[in-house]
């Protein structure tokens, strides 16, 4: 019974040890804003695997005005910010003012609470980015 009670007062102190700190990063140091994946893997396929994959819910093209911002979106659209700031700085220099328009846009478009003319506005521009970074990394 001692070795039991003893065990059960060491616990939270070998599992405070093991606990990672309140910032995740990766293995290079630098901020973890998505789950899964290798840092090492392709910025270019990480970046664009997020854009295609928050593309699946958007209206065509030219028909912004017709979209509907629906919380499914929305995480699509944060899961691509998220994924733009942890691989955006490694793409190809020429995509660097894309990627800063995409960081800047999803900003927006992964929140509940912006105006939907403003949503509208943002979206236009970041798919114009997002054309950009995916031309750019084929």
């Amino acid at each position: 019974m001692k070795r039991l009670a003893a065990v059960a007062l060491m616990l939270p102190v070998l599992l405070a040890g093991c606990q990672d700190d309140e910032s995740p990063r990766n293995q290079t140091g630098a901020q973890q804003y998505s789950t899964g994946g290798d840092p090492a893997d392709s910025p270019c396929a990480r970046v664009v695997s997020a854009i295609g994959y928050a593309g699946l819910m958007l209206e065509p093209r030219g028909q912004e005005d017709r979209q509907h911002f629906e919380d499914a979106l929305i995480g699509r659209l944060a899961e691509a910010r998220g994924i733009t700031l942890q691989f955006g700085d490694r793409l190809p220099r020429s995509l660097s003012g894309a990627v800063e328009t995409v960081k800047t846009t999803t900003a927006g478009l992964s929140r509940n609470d912006v105006p939907r003319e403003r949503q509208v506005a943002l979206l236009k521009r970041y798919r114009a980015a997002a054309d950009r970074i995916v031309a750019g990394c084929e």
